[in-house]
């Protein structure tokens, strides 16, 4: 669940980035300026942009970071939790195999 809110607000910032870069080149190309201003005031929305691209995408690498730390650890939990299952099942069938000897012996000593 806390993965699905992780994705959907990466998903709306994704959203706010190309509706803020969509106004801004309408608002840039519907304004009574000269060419020269306009060529600036699109460099400087593009240096905004990447500024704010480059969070986004720093934002985002934490964030699967984050995950991949967390699946690590789940990993190594679930790798404990086999091994204690297994030397606990090793330990069971050693004692049927030797309750069987026991018994096998018994019976064999029984017949004789």
């Amino acid at each position: 669940m806390n993965g699905n809110k992780n994705m959907a607000s990466g998903t709306f910032l994704t959203g706010v980035l190309v509706g803020g870069l969509a106004g801004a080149a309408v608002a840039l190309f519907l304004a009574p300026q000269s060419g020269q201003e306009t060529r600036q005031q699109i460099r400087q929305k593009g240096v905004e942009l990447r500024g704010q691209a480059e969070d986004t995408l720093n934002e985002a690498y934490a964030r699967v970071e984050a995950v991949a730390t967390d699946m690590r650890r789940r990993a190594e939990d679930f790798q404990a939790q086999g091994q204690v299952i297994l030397e606990e099942g090793q330990r069971q069938l050693a004692q049927a195999l030797q309750e069987t000897k026991k018994a096998a012996a018994a019976a064999a000593s029984q017949e004789s």
